[in-house]
This record gives C-alpha cells, structure tokens and sequence, in this order.
C-alpha cells in the first residue's frame, strides 16, 4: 500500500466519485462527511471491449472513476465503487427499461448470481489503496403474479440497479439465501473502507 504524500492530512477533502445516493447514504451513515463528484465515464464502451473477468471490470471500473474525478480535486481523498453482477459467464448491465428488468429477473429467478464491488481511493491520479469482495445470492423461484406485483410496487427505481433489486429495500423478498458482506450487497465495501482510512488518520482510530 502506497503511504499518503500531500493526501495525509486530517483536513484533507473526501470526495466520492459517484452520483449514487446508496452510496452516499452508506458512507453519511457511518458519520463520513464527503462531497459526491460523479465521473461519468464512458462504462458502457470499457464493457464492450472488456474481456477479462467480471472482477477486474469491477476494479477497472472503480479505479477509473476515482482517476477521473481526482483530476478534477488536487489533494483530495477520492473514493471510486463500481459493482459488477456475473451471472455464470455473462456480466448483467442496469436495465434500461422495466421490461429489461423483467427479462433480467426471470432469467435469474431460481439460480445462482454474484455481485462483485470494488472500491479505490486515489489522490493526485495516484491509486493509493483498493479492495474487491463478492456475495452470492440464490432468488427463489418466485410465481409471475409475485413478479408482476413486485414491478409495479417498485417501479421506475427497478432500473437504478444493476440486479433490479435494491436488497434493503423490497427487493428482499426475491431471495432464499444470501451469502456475503450486505455492504458489498449494497455496492461499496465500507468496512474495509473506513479501516483502510483509519490507517491513514483519516479517521480516529
């Protein structure tokens, strides 16, 4: 791990490169004071041309968005989170539409899928820590009718996910077990985090 230069200072800004209200209400909730700076990267074509692992897309992706937005932020602590769902071989983007997310949903009714998170923090373009980890979730073979119900409940939010669930939420209710941190669940693995920031006084130890 590469020790904080300018970056290591207590008074230093956060900055979480990320429009994500989930993510930012995790790491608000932990009594982290942070700004939000979405990077807006091109996702969508460093998929197309991914053709690696579902894992180092995820990191890929984190480390960008951190890299982008520190550009934006000299001296400050910026903190990229990308999530990645594999289901088998195939990688699953957010749904565009509620019927993508109901295509999505009956497709991974009844199976096995993983959800892979990464985080980087990077200060002055410079990645100075990262961290991946991954749950496995089973969605029980739920009826059409339950799924019908469940699409018109939640609505437009169906295409903010990448699974089209938001498990803190009714989203819970597709599953039969869940294996795994629910931080990583959520999409930012927070305790790794703050450990990681404790180490670097940023935060109290």
């Amino acid at each position: 791990m590469i020790e904080l230069t300018r970056c290591h200072n207590v008074s230093v800004d956060l900055i979480l490169a990320s429009a994500s209200q989930a993510r930012t209400r995790l790491l608000a909730g932990a009594g982290i004071n942070h700004h939000c700076d979405a990077a807006h990267i091109d996702e969508t074509a460093i998929k197309k041309t991914w053709s690696g692992t579902a894992k180092g897309l995820a990191e890929k992706l984190a480390r960008e968005k951190a890299q982008v937005v520190s550009t934006r932020h000299p001296g400050a602590l910026v903190i990229g989170s990308d999530q990645v769902l594999a289901f088998g071989d195939e990688i699953f983007d957010k749904p565009e539409s509620v019927q993508r997310a109901r295509q999505n949903l009956e497709q991974l009714r009844g199976h096995e899928h993983k959800l892979i998170s990464a985080v980087s923090v990077v200060c002055d373009g410079q990645e100075l820590w990262t961290h991946t980890d991954s749950a496995v979730l089973i969605m029980r073979s739920f009826s059409d009718a339950f799924l019908e119900d469940y699409l018109n409940r939640v609505g437009g939010d169906v295409i903010h996910s990448v699974g089209a669930y938001h498990l803190e939420g009714r989203g819970a209710q597709l599953f039969e077990t869940v294996t795994g941190d629910f931080f990583t669940v959520l999409g930012l693995p927070l305790i790794p985090l703050l450990s990681f920031l404790r180490t670097q006084k940023f935060l109290k130890s």
